[in-house]
């Protein structure tokens, strides 16, 4: 493939696309893209391109049906060539290219509003309504969203990137205008066929079908995916439909022939569009939901563009609540995608940068790798995860344990009280999710786990800022939601030795459940411990101090497999390996000016913190709790010895780790004030994760000149006395 950077024009390879700018036949001529190489930039100027003539879905409905097919790969062209870079959601946009021009040709958004259910496919929807200038900017600090974004266009209504709610928004805004009397408004909610293996989309369905006269258009992308391969009995009913051997026959016609001819011509056009006609003959799949007393129409190839079009005209046409049943393929027109077992290309990465070192682990890898070694010596331990297998790290314990990991489906809610079952029934069920989507589950972590004192163990990915994926992927909630349920335990390792440690001694707790949060990313540099404070590790302290690969002994943390807290609270022993009874060593009161807690990946950003404090003269201890709740009582007396309190943490600070400190410390009446740093209490937008953190101050450099401010206002003598 040629790209000419300066013409902004893609060539393609002679037997896949010939521009329709270039009046030439190059496979009857060979020389032709030699030729083109050979331009000056002057000449290979040419006119724009058809996405660039598209600036809204108006100038869409101007193109004729034989220029959408050049259309629909100019728009591939873009987005592999910019998700390639910038990274994002590749394979469920390359699958629904053809059904997006379709919904904007057939609709009138934003009168007609369009819902795309999660969102994460709605890049073709962001290039048709106005957004190609910005396209190379979507999940950068600054740029577009890689979701719908109402502040970005009038075209983009929910932005929401949980599953299985486009439904339930659906029916609110139809209801919504049949009040106003603006009936002839339609709403049109795009699902997968994995957010329909949701509860929540078929409480919805369950109500659009009881008023069948509003205008719902419910159009199903049925790739038999969400992240992985959909599962569950409605996945087995639309299975019915792409297993059928004339219909796979069909497909595959269709998806060979369009992959190799981008300009469909006439007479090949008009035999690809005969075929589909029959395909409602072919199986009847409409009874299910025709049985809930909706219109059903379809299956219709999705990658046809007229077919779709002339499904979705019969839908808005027939004025009320109707389904529609797109058949796609995730990945399609790229083959790196389409062959990609694991989840199609769902999400890839941003490309390497140059010198940017050898790879490093994720946390995700550690976690999984821990839990399949835990497997082999537990066979009570079973994992379940919501439709997330390969993302949370799953993969290797479902290789080597089929029979104890099951996979529900976009069904959060069922997936933990299913964990309640299994505990009940004397298994250790680890629930893998991401931070984020364990809100969904709360009265079930509430009343069904943690109400029975179930061994239940949540591993919670994607903890504290995710960053690109924007403000409701976030998992900056779970550390102050889970605050208040009686009995869960909450670890936060700070780096992967812990997470190991922490692994194991949360799964060997009977009596209640736990949870286990870490940030997404790669893991931190390894931080040993230079002593204990009470079952709290000592990262630092004044006179001794710790870092990450700093040769001190590793030997000072918690052993896996060591005794655990079975309470809400611990005693306040204190003891360093080698009997020595003062946690902190043999430092005098006058130095231990700070004692700085950070929670998880923030305890290095507080040892950074603390080597800037003690150039200031300012002497500070630095403790990761390791097991943010229940807290350690042994900061009750360590806070005393301390001037001031100082919590980090990658959380919501209203109801979060820090909050809980300054409640232990109040209740038992210790004066030294306290401070708390995390993220504010606000949807915050999307951009890296350290440029996030670094925005809402949670780096070093902004703690250390906070912190100092502090100490210097409450004893300013040690600025301007002996530590100056």
């Amino acid at each position: 493939m040629i790209t000419f950077h300066d013409a902004a024009v893609m060539v393609h390879d002679a037997t896949v696309m010939c521009p329709a700018w270039l009046e030439c036949d190059p496979a009857a001529d060979p020389n032709t893209l030699d030729q083109v190489r050979s331009w000056p930039a002057t000449t290979r100027e040419r006119p724009v391109s058809l996405l660039e003539s598209v600036s809204g879905p108006l100038d869409l409905k101007d193109l004729s049906p034989g220029e959408l097919p050049l259309l629909a790969a100019e728009i591939r062209d873009l987005l592999i060539q910019t998700i390639s870079r910038t990274g994002g959601h590749l394979g469920p946009n390359l699958g629904v290219v053809e059904l997006t021009i379709a919904l904007h040709r057939v609709f009138e958004s934003p009168a007609d509003r369009i819902l795309f259910d999660t969102g994460h496919q709605s890049y073709v929807h962001k290039l048709l309504t106005g957004r190609q200038d910005r396209f190379a900017t979507i999940r950068q600090r600054g740029g577009i969203s890689g979701y719908p974004n109402q502040a970005e266009s009038e075209h983009d209504v929910i932005e929401n990137s949980h599953a299985s709610t486009s439904l339930s928004y659906a029916d609110g805004l139809a209801k919504a205008y049949q009040l106003r009397g603006e009936g002839n408004r339609s709403v049109v909610a795009v699902i997968g066929d994995g957010a329909l293996t949701g509860g929540m989309a078929w409480e919805a369905l369950n109500n659009i079908a009881g008023a069948p006269d509003r205008r719902v258009v419910i159009v199903v992308n049925d790739n038999g995916r969400s992240y992985q391969p959909t599962i569950g009995g409605l996945a087995d009913h639309l299975a019915t439909v792409r297993v059928s051997q004339r219909y796979e026959q069909v497909l595959d016609y269709i998806k060979t022939t369009l992959s190799h001819t981008p300009l469909v011509g006439p007479p090949l056009y008009e035999t690809l569009h005969g075929i589909k006609k029959g395909l409602k003959d072919v199986l009847q799949p409409q009874v299910l939901f025709e049985d809930l007393g909706l219109k059903y129409l379809g299956p219709v190839d999705g990658h046809d563009e007229q077919a779709v079009e002339h499904a979705l005209r019969r839908a808005r046409d027939f004025g009320g609540a109707v389904l529609v049943h797109v058949i796609t393929t995730k990945g399609f027109g790229y083959p790196l995608a389409e062959e990609n077992e694991e989840d199609c290309l769902h999400q890839v990465q941003p490309a390497a940068t140059a010198g940017a070192g050898p790879a490093k682990v994720p946390w995700t890898q550690v976690f999984g790798a821990e839990l399949l070694a835990i497997g082999a010596q537990r066979p009570d331990v079973v994992a379940i995860t919501a439709a997330m297998l390969h993302p949370t790290g799953l993969t290797k314990f479902a290789a080597a344990y089929p029979d104890r990991v099951f996979d529900v489906g976009i069904a959060e809610q069922h997936a933990v009280t299913s964990a309640a079952g299994l505990a009940l029934g004397g298994m250790h069920p680890v629930v893998a999710i991401y931070a984020t989507f364990l809100n969904r589950a709360f009265d079930q972590v509430l009343m069904d786990v943690a109400l029975h004192k179930l061994p239940v163990t949540f591993v919670l990915d994607r903890a504290g800022v995710t960053g690109p994926d924007g403000a409701s992927h976030n998992g900056m909630w779970d550390g102050s939601i889970l605050q208040v349920v009686p009995g869960l335990r909450i670890a936060a390792p700070r780096d992967a030795t812990r997470l190991a440690e922490l692994l194991r001694e949360a799964v060997a707790i009977g009596d209640g459940p736990t949870a286990l949060r870490f940030p997404r990313g790669t893991v931190s540099a390894e931080i040993p411990a230079i002593g204990k404070l009470g079952t709290m590790d000592v990262l630092s302290a004044p006179g001794r101090q710790g870092g990450a690969g700093d040769g001190q002994p590793r030997n000072a943390g918690r052993p896996a497999g060591d005794s655990h807290p079975a309470g809400d609270s611990h005693p306040a022993g204190n003891g360093l390996p080698g009997g020595d009874t003062h946690p902190l060593g043999d430092t005098h009161p006058a130095g231990e000016d700070v004692l700085l807690i950070g929670v998880g990946p923030m305890a290095g950003v507080c040892l950074q913190t603390a080597g800037r404090l003690a150039d200031q003269g300012i002497g500070v201890t630095v403790v990761d709790p390791r097991w943010v709740k229940p807290l350690d009582e042994a900061l009750i007396e360590a806070a005393r010895r301390h001037r001031l309190v100082v919590t980090v943490e990658d959380n919501g600070r209203s109801g979060g780790f820090g909050d809980a400190v300054c409640r232990l410390l109040r209740d038992h009446d210790v004066d030294t004030p306290a401070k708390t740093f995390g993220l504010p209490q606000q949807f915050l937008q999307h951009g890296d994760r350290a440029e996030i953190l670094a925005d809402e101050g949670l780096t070093p450099q902004h703690l250390a000149r906070e912190i100092t401010a502090a100490v210097v206002r409450r004893t300013p003598e040690l600025v301007h006395g002996p530590h100056a």
